[in-house]
């Protein structure tokens, strides 16, 4: 599949007259649905045929080729890159940098209280109130997700000043 295919199959879709066309048949409609005159809906039908977008059935009704657009997504599309697990986890609970929500079972927990411990930079001593506008970046309840993080070591207190004791080191 080439890009010329994907140029014609847009070019297709953006003219008027095809495209209204194409979706009368998409709705399991007739081509004379589309509203056009007898020679602009053949020459529509014509455009889409050699476009691969509709095709005749064993009855000459004409119907849409929807393969055609899976044909281009597989060739247009780049290999996934795999996810290590951690990363699936961080997928399926961040939403825009958000929490969707606290993890329940621990070892998903663990993964995304360490992302979150991420952004306080070891060595650097944190007030409360910095620690709790970074953690509601993340959830509204951030005291819960203070709370996890002393408790799970990667965030130590004293006297309402915090400070990074765990969690992954970026070498870089």
């Amino acid at each position: 599949m080439t890009d010329d295919a994907i140029r014609q199959v847009l070019g297709l879709l953006y003219q008027n007259d095809t495209l209204r066309v194409l979706a009368a048949l998409a709705l399991d409609g007739t081509p004379e649905e589309a509203g056009l005159d007898r020679d602009p809906t053949r020459q529509a039908l014509d455009r889409l045929e050699r476009g691969g977008l509709a095709v005749r059935d064993g009855d000459g009704r004409w119907q849409v080729r929807r393969e055609r657009f899976r044909e281009l997504l597989h060739a247009t599309a780049k290999p996934a890159v795999p996810l290590s697990p951690e990363e699936k986890v961080l997928q399926s609970f961040l939403v825009e940098g958000r929490l969707r929500a606290i993890p329940t079972k621990r070892d998903k927990q663990l993964v995304v209280l360490n992302y979150i411990a991420q952004v306080f930079e070891p060595g650097v001593h944190y007030p409360e109130k910095e620690v709790n506008t970074a953690l509601r970046a993340f959830h509204d309840d951030y005291a819960a997700l203070r709370r996890y993080l002393v408790d799970d070591g990667l965030l130590s207190r004293e006297d309402n000043v915090y400070w990074r004791s765990g969690g992954a080191v970026d070498d870089a």
